[in-house]
C-alpha cells in the first residue's frame, strides 16, 4: 500500500501542481469570455457583471497559475465564484448538479483554501520569499 509519511513530503509540491492547473483552467474561462479563445458563445458586454468576472478570471487565473500575489488573487477569485454561484446558478435550482454551479463551488472553496495554504514551493511568491 502506501505510507502517509512517504506521501507527506510531496504535499507542498502537489499543492503547487493543483494551484497551477486550477489557475490555468480559471484563466481559460476568462480568456473564452474576453478574448474568444477558446471559441465560445460567451461574449459579455463591456463592464457587465459577466465581463468583470471574465477580467477577474483572466487576470486572477494567470496570477494564481504563476503563483504571484497568490493569496490576494485567490481571495478575490473565491469571492467572485461565490457571487457567481448565488447570482447565476442558485436561482435556477437548489442542487448544484442541476444548476450547473458545481465548478463555481469547487473554485470558490479551492481558492479559499489557497488564501490560507499559500501557493506552494513552485511559485513566484515562494521564489520572492512572499509565500
Amino acid at each position: 500500500m502506501y505510507s502517509a509519511s512517504a506521501l507527506k513530503p510531496w504535499a507542498p509540491r502537489v499543492l503547487s501542481i493543483v494551484r497551477i492547473v486550477a489557475g490555468l483552467i480559471f484563466l481559460a474561462h476568462g480568456s473564452a469570455k474576453l478574448l474568444g479563445f477558446p471559441a465560445s458563445d460567451m461574449h459579455p458586454p463591456a463592464m457587465s457583471l459577466p465581463w468583470i468576472a471574465g477580467v477577474i478570471e483572466l487576470i486572477g487565473g494567470a496570477l494564481i497559475a504563476l503563483g504571484l500575489f497568490t493569496r490576494p488573487a485567490a481571495f478575490l477569485a473565491s469571492g467572485t465564484m461565490a457571487f457567481a454561484y448565488f447570482m447565476a446558478h442558485a436561482p435556477s435550482s437548489f442542487y448544484p448538479v442541476l444548476n450547473g454551479g458545481d465548478a463555481a463551488i469547487l473554485y470558490c472553496f479551492f481558492f479559499l483554501y489557497l488564501v490560507f495554504a499559500g501557493p506552494g514551493p513552485w511559485s513566484i511568491d515562494a521564489a520572492r520569499g512572499k509565500s
